[in-house]
């Protein structure tokens, strides 16, 4: 295993000291980057879109629940599959109280092609209270980027409204969710990282990208 170099106090707290300089600097980098975001452009939602959940069918301005701003974190679950993706799965585990957002004025729903009859029964076999809606016969996942011709996307969208007018505002994928990772964002601060492939320095872990993730009630079957 290729550790970190053992060092005394004093030079520890020269190297931290030094770390933390770049720390601020990102962190600084961040803040603009947040800013630059929230001036983004919108697009105004022209389409009427149904979901299915548990209450039964909902509008896209029902699913805001009458706060201002709604994310949708769009779960990888096919129609035809028979359980959920199970790197979304790790992202939801990371979820934590809505009444957070809520504060805020936001609104935090899942969202996926599959069918409520195959939703509500993962949901409840992994413990999770988000809420969580079908969008199966509709072109919502289609339109927002979430379904392809290749097959299913993860990632987020984040909506505005005004009175009855809904407004598209952002959207990522892929590595853009990982900011939501809260596993990720702890083991950024081990000195064995994520123990994935691609990550520097080498030789603290061969996992490729996510390869490792389980659903949390597999790890040991």
């Amino acid at each position: 295993m290729n550790y970190p170099p053992v060092v005394s106090r004093e030079e520890w707290l020269v190297a931290r000291q030094e770390l933390l300089v770049k720390e601020k600097a990102a962190t600084r980098a961040r803040d603009r980057l947040n800013a630059e975001r929230r001036r983004l452009p919108m697009v105004r939602v022209e389409k009427d879109y149904v979901f299915k959940g548990p209450n039964g069918r909902a509008s896209l301005l029902d699913l805001f629940e009458g706060r201002r701003q709604l994310i949708i974190y769009h779960f990888m679950f096919g129609a035809d599959w028979d359980e959920g993706c199970q790197v979304c799965s790790f992202l939801v585990d990371n979820i934590g109280h809505l009444a957070h957002l809520h504060a805020r004025d936001t609104s935090l729903v899942l969202v996926s092609r599959a069918p409520s009859a195959k939703i509500e029964p993962f949901k409840t076999r992994m413990g999770w209270t988000v809420p969580w809606v079908s969008s199966h016969g509709s072109d919502f996942n289609a339109d927002l980027y979430a379904t392809a011709d290749d097959g299913e996307y993860g990632g987020v969208s984040v909506f505005l409204h005004e009175g009855e007018d809904i407004f598209h505002t952002y959207m990522t994928t892929d590595r853009g969710n990982d900011i939501l990772h809260g596993t990720y964002n702890y083991l950024d601060l081990t000195p064995l990282g994520r123990q994935e492939n691609w990550e520097e320095p080498s030789g603290r872990g061969n996992s490729p990208p996510m390869g490792w993730v389980r659903l949390h009630d597999t790890y040991n079957t």
